[in-house]
C-alpha cells in the first residue's frame, strides 16, 4: 500500500481532569469558529459516544471517535485523515486527564498517546476556580511530566477576566507556552449528568441558545485566531490508505431515536463503503421494521429511560422479534440487546433472548476489553477477537457466552449471544479495530439477500 500524506489542520483540546470543562470548551471554540463560517471537524479521544453528540449539534455533522486502544496508530491516522480531509480544521476533544490511560500508571490508549501518535498540537484546559499563580504550577507539571509533552497552549476556564489578564502574561514569561484565552463560569449553560455521563444532547430543549450563548462567549475571551494559526502548525499526517471492496448494495434498518442512539459513525460509514445503505427507524415511534430490509443493527443508548414506551410499541416488537427468528442478521449492543431480552425492569420487551435486564445499581464490568470468539459466529470464526468496551449500570440474567472478554489486567467473563446471524451483547465495538467482523456482517446481510 502506497503511503500517502495529508495537511489537516488539527488540534487537542485536554483536560487536566475529567469536570475541568474540556466539552464546555471543545463546545465553545467549535461554535464559533461555526458561526465564523469555518468548516470544523470534530473528534473524540477515546470510545466515548455522549461528546460527539454534542459536537455534532455544534457543526451540525457527525463527530468521530479517534481511540488508541481500538485502533493501531495507521487507522488512527488515516482516521483523522479521512474525516479531516478538505475542513479548515479539527477539533479534537481529549479524555480524562490529558496523562491518564488504561490503567492507573500508563497513559497508553489517553489523550496524550493519540497527541504523540498524530503530532497533534495541544491546548490544555485547567480549571481556574479557586487558585490564581497555583494554576501556572499545575500547567508546569503538565508540561514538564514527558519529554515531549505537545502542549502549546491552555485556555482558563471558570476563570474571571480579572484574574486571566494577570496570569496570560506570567504563563508565557515563566512557561513559554501561548494562552489562549479564558472561559468564565456560565451556569446558564450547564449540561445535566447522569451515570453514564453527561445527557445526550438531543435531551436538551434549548442546546441551540446554550451552544449560541458559548459562541459569543468565545468570541470575546478565546483567542481564536490563536487556535486556528495553532492547528496550523500542524505536520502533515503519513498514513496508509484502508480501502474495501465495494459489493452488491444491502440495506441495513439501523435503530435512531432517543433510546438507541450510540454509534461510531464511522463503522457505519464503513457499511456504506461496502455498498451498504442504511435505513433509519425508531423502535419507539415506528409500527414496525423497515421493509426490505437485509440486517438490522440495534446501538447503545438509554433504552431504560424509555422503557414504558418502547414496551407499548407491541407492532414493533412483534416485527424484531419475528424478522429474528426467521433468521435477519442482527447486531445489538448493550440497549440494544436489552431490547432484545424478556423485558427491561418490569417492562415486557422482545424476548428473542430469554432472560430480564436489570439495574445493577452500579458500573458493571465497565472499561476496555479484547473479546475472543469461543466458536464460530456471524462476525468471526472461533478464535476471532476485537478490542472493545463496556459502560453500563444495567444487566442481564444471561448476559451470553459466545465470546469471552478479557481486560487489560487479566480478568475475563463470558458475554455476548452469538450465533449465525446474531451478535447480541453488552460490548460494544468499532468496525475498523477490526474490518474483518464487519465483512462477516455484510456476509450474512448479502446471504439474507438472496435467501429463497
Amino acid at each position: 500500500m502506497t503511503e500517502r500524506k495529508a495537511n489537516i489542520n488539527r488540534v487537542l483540546i485536554a483536560g487536566t481532569g475529567s469536570g475541568c470543562g474540556k466539552t464546555t470548551v471543545t463546545c465553545a471554540v467549535l461554535s464559533a469558529l461555526k458561526k465564523r463560517g469555518l468548516d470544523a471537524g470534530a473528534a473524540k479521544c477515546g470510545p466515548d459516544y455522549i461528546d460527539p453528540m454534542f459536537h455534532r449539534s455544534v457543526i451540525g455533522a457527525p463527530s468521530v471517535n479517534l481511540d488508541p486502544f481500538f485502533f493501531d496508530e495507521n487507522t488512527l491516522r488515516f482516521l483523522l485523515a479521512k474525516n479531516g480531509g478538505g475542513r479548515d480544521l479539527t477539533v479534537i476533544e481529549g479524555v480524562m486527564g490529558y496523562y491518564d490511560g488504561l490503567g492507573l500508571t500508563t497513559a497508553k490508549a489517553g489523550a496524550y498517546d493519540l497527541a504523540r501518535i498524530t503530532k497533534t498540537p495541544v491546548v490544555l484546559t485547567v480549571n481556574a476556580r479557586g487558585a490564581s499563580l497555583s494554576i501556572l504550577a499545575i500547567i508546569k507539571g503538565f508540561l514538564d511530566f514527558v519529554p515531549e509533552s505537545f502542549i502549546k497552549g491552555v485556555i482558563f476556564n471558570n476563570c474571571t477576566e480579572k484574574v486571566y489578564s494577570a496570569l496570560a502574561p506570567e504563563t508565557e514569561t515563566r512557561l513559554g507556552i501561548k494562552p489562549l484565552g479564558f472561559m468564565p463560569s456560565m451556569p446558564e449553560c450547564g449540561i445535566g449528568s447522569r451515570h453514564l455521563g453527561l445527557v445526550t444532547a438531543d435531551e436538551i430543549a434549548d442546546i441551540r441558545e446554550k451552544m449560541r450563548l458559548l459562541a459569543e462567549q468565545a468570541e470575546r475571551s478565546i483567542d481564536l485566531e490563536g487556535v486556528i494559526a495553532l492547528a496550523a502548525s500542524a505536520p502533515e499526517l503519513e498514513f496508509e490508505p484502508i480501502p474495501f471492496e465495494k459489493r452488491e448494495p444491502v440495506r441495513v434498518a439501523v435503530a435512531r431515536d432517543r433510546a438507541f442512539c450510540f454509534y461510531y459513525e464511522d463503522s457505519l460509514d464503513l457499511l456504506c463503503e461496502m455498498g451498504a445503505e442504511i435505513v433509519p427507524f425508531s423502535p419507539i415511534a415506528d409500527a414496525r421494521l423497515p421493509e426490505n430490509v437485509h440486517g438490522l443493527y440495534l446501538g447503545g443508548g438509554y433504552p431504560e429511560l424509555w422503557a414504558e414506551r418502547l414496551s407499548a410499541n407491541i407492532t414493533m416488537r412483534e416485527s424484531v422479534g419475528n424478522a429474528l427468528t426467521n433468521g435477519l442478521p442482527c447486531i445489538a449492543e448493550c440497549g440494544g440487546f436489552m431490547y432484545l431480552t424478556e423485558a427491561i425492569g418490569e417492562h415486557p420487551m422482545v424476548g428473542f433472548i430469554k432472560g430480564r435486564s436489570f439495574d445493577n445499581g452500579r458500573l458493571t464490568r465497565f472499561g476496555y476489553v479484547r473479546l475472543t470468539a469461543e466458536k464460530d459466529n456471524m462476525l468471526c470464526r472461533r478464535g476471532g477477537s476485537i478490542p472493545a468496551h463496556e459502560f453500563h449500570h444495567w444487566d442481564a440474567e444471561d448476559p451470553g457466552d459466545g465470546f469471552a472478554a478479557r481486560k487489560p489486567d487479566g480478568r475475563s467473563w463470558a458475554c455476548v449471544h452469538a450465533g449465525d446471524t446474531l451478535y447480541a451483547g453488552y460490548p460494544h465495538m468499532h468496525f475498523y479495530a477490526e474490518p474483518d467482523f464487519a465483512r462477516g456482517f455484510y456476509d450474512a446481510m448479502l446471504k439474507e439477500k438472496h435467501r429463497v
